[in-house]
């Protein structure tokens, strides 16, 4: 039972150190799901290394962003987030000025179970316009400025997928002139669309798993152009032109909820789930327009629920189920561990771990592998179920996004 409590998160997935998909935007956007690059890591400088008693300054705060675990995006002068009321599943645009309602849109039916109600993504933004998927599987195109919907499809109806336990909680990746995401039906575990139609380019027809909680992600290979994302069964890698399955890693992946951000870089990738399972580093090379994943190590000191990892310096950080880890990249090699904010989430900045922790704490840790050494932390209010919406900083702020409710803070050092 308690395995089954604790098994609802957000949709994970990122790139680091890859050729990864790159919404456009304005520097210090964060214009999708982990980020520029969708690895949880963020550019700014000029932050505060250290916060204040009681933590950074608070800027504004809304509670009518609906129920719901996922983060959120920030492009231009907007805010986006996904909420749900009783019935409705939709996403809320903000002032990224002082959070004022701009519009917003319902996508399609709300759906909740045991741990809670409400959509567990991530928007993506992509020039004018924003991808949204719902925890029913809704998938909608919609206009930046005023939420003019474009296109939208069911891709569980339409593609045959069951809808899993703890509900849809894929972030839409927009991949050139694509969008992808894991229906989890039979020949279509995965597809690609038009993003400017919402029509078919393709549908991975020898991949049949069932989706998993995780998004997909995007680098190139060696030359080759490869999706990769944790399904319900296994790490798996996905070539872009065609939707050919080049390589299935189970190891990797329980039988519960596999959520965890692939983390990639210099040709290899980090996958790793929780629920007495681990972490594996795959070695990736490509050769006749296919790529193959080999194991170079596999670890049980990184056993992630929901919390992603981040790639610093060769260093790997991130919560070994509720101990924040430190591990080497290439060798797997533990740096330090500490207890932190206990288990939660996290994303880099200017130096520094901002980390969220689900039992409703707030910190700042620096990035290094000579140790933990804590910068600041503070309380956010108790919202009836864990904090697992991850942090973003964008512009110098911080948004923290709890159930109903999304708190700013000013973390610019001057």
């Amino acid at each position: 039972m308690l395995r089954v409590m604790l098994s609802l998160a957000l949709s994970v997935a990122g790139v680091v150190g890859g050729a990864g998909q790159v919404p456009s935007g304005a520097a210090g956007d964060w214009p999708q799901w982990r980020g520029p690059e969708r690895n949880g890591r963020s550019i700014e400088t000029g932050l505060l290394s250290q916060w204040p008693p009681g933590g950074p300054a608070r800027l504004w705060s809304v509670a009518n962003v609906g129920a719901g675990y996922g983060s959120v995006s920030v492009s231009g002068d907007r805010v986006f987030v996904q909420g749900s009321t009783s019935k409705h599943s939709g996403v809320y645009v903000l002032s990224r000025t002082d959070g004022k309602m701009l519009w917003s849109k319902t996508i399609g039916a709300a759906a909740s179970n045991s741990r809670g109600s409400g959509p567990r993504g991530t928007p993506t933004v992509d020039d004018d316009r924003v991808y949204v998927l719902t925890e029913s599987g809704d998938l909608a195109c919609l206009k930046v400025q005023d939420g003019t919907l474009l296109w939208q499809r069911n891709i569980l109806k339409e593609f045959r997928g069951p809808n899993i336990q703890w509900l849809v909680s894929e972030s839409p990746l927009v991949d050139g002139a694509r969008v992808i995401v894991t229906p989890g039906g039979r020949g279509a575990g995965m597809v690609a669309l038009d993003k400017m139609t919402g029509k078919t380019v393709w549908a991975s027809a020898d991949l049949s798993d069932e989706a998993g909680y995780a998004s997909a992600i995007v680098a190139d290979v060696q030359g080759v152009r490869t999706i990769m994302t944790l399904t319900a069964q296994a790490a798996v890698g996905v070539r872009a032109t065609d939707g050919r399955l080049m390589w299935k890693y189970s190891k990797v992946a329980n039988n519960t909820a596999n959520i965890a951000t692939p983390v990639v870089h210099d040709n290899k990738v980090f996958f790793t789930s929780s629920y007495d399972t681990g972490g594996a580093l795959l070695g990736l090379t490509s050769q006749g327009g296919q790529v193959k994943a080999e194991e170079i190590y596999f670890t049980r000191n990184m056993m992630n629920h929901h919390g992603g990892v981040v790639l610093v310096g060769g260093y790997l950080y991130g919560f070994h189920n509720s101990i924040l880890t430190c591990l080497e990249f290439g060798t797997g090699k533990v740096m330090w561990r500490d207890r932190s904010v206990g288990k939660g989430s996290l994303m880099f900045a200017d130096g520094q771990l901002y980390l969220q922790g689900e039992g409703n704490v707030v910190g700042l840790a620096e990035a290094s592998p000579t140790g933990y050494r804590e910068k600041g932390r503070f309380r956010i209010d108790d919202r009836g179920h864990p904090s697992w919406a991850h942090p973003v900083v964008s512009g110098g702020r911080l948004f923290i996004r709890n159930q109903e409710t999304l708190t700013v803070y000013n973390v610019r050092a001057r």
